[in-house]
C-alpha cells in the first residue's frame, strides 16, 4: 500500500494496514517536520510531488521489499502541501515475523524513497524560503 496525500497522516491508520497474526514485529517510521535546518529556524515545510511518477516509484520500492522480505508487509505514505512543525511528512510501516526483517525493510524503504521518489521540500524561515534536497 502506497500513497500520496495532502491531508495529515495518521501513523496508526497506516500501521493497521500491515498488521497480521503472523507478524511478531510492526515497525513504524514517521519522518516529522523539525523546527531547524543548518542553523536556521524553520516555520513550516511545503512538499510537492509528481504524483503519478511518485506512486509508481513507491510501488516499485514496495515490490522490491516484498521480493527481499517475502513475508513482510509494507505501507508508505508521503505528504504534500504545507506540513507544520511536528507533523509527519512521511510514514512507513513494516510488519514482519521478526524485528530484524522489519528494521531492514523499513530502512530500505526510507532510503530508496528519499533517493528515487520525485518529492520536493521547501522550508520556510522568518526571512524567506529554500528548496531542500530530499536526501537528509
Amino acid at each position: 500500500m502506497v500513497g500520496i496525500t495532502s491531508e495529515p497522516i495518521e501513523p496508526r491508520a497506516i500501521e493497521a494496514k500491515v498488521e497480521s497474526p503472523e507478524h511478531g514485529a510492526i515497525l513504524t517510521f514517521s519522518g516529522v517536520a523539525r523546527n531547524h535546518h543548518q542553523g536556521k529556524s524553520v516555520d513550516h515545510l511545503y512538499y510537492e510531488a509528481y504524483e503519478p511518477m511518485a506512486l509508481a516509484e513507491m510501488g516499485k520500492i514496495e515490490a522490491e521489499i516484498l521480493e527481499r522480505w517475502p513475508a513482510a508487509r509494507v505501507a508508505m505514505v508521503h505528504r504534500t502541501g504545507t506540513v507544520a512543525i511536528g507533523e509527519p511528512s512521511v510514514v512507513i510501516c513494516v510488519g514482519a515475523a521478526h524485528r530484524v526483517e522489519a528494521y531492514e525493510a523499513s530502512r530500505y524503504a526510507i532510503e530508496e524513497l528519499k533517493a528515487r521518489v520525485p518529492v520536493w521540500k521547501r522550508e520556510t524561515y522568518a526571512d524567506g524560503t529554500a528548496w531542500i534536497a530530499n536526501r537528509s
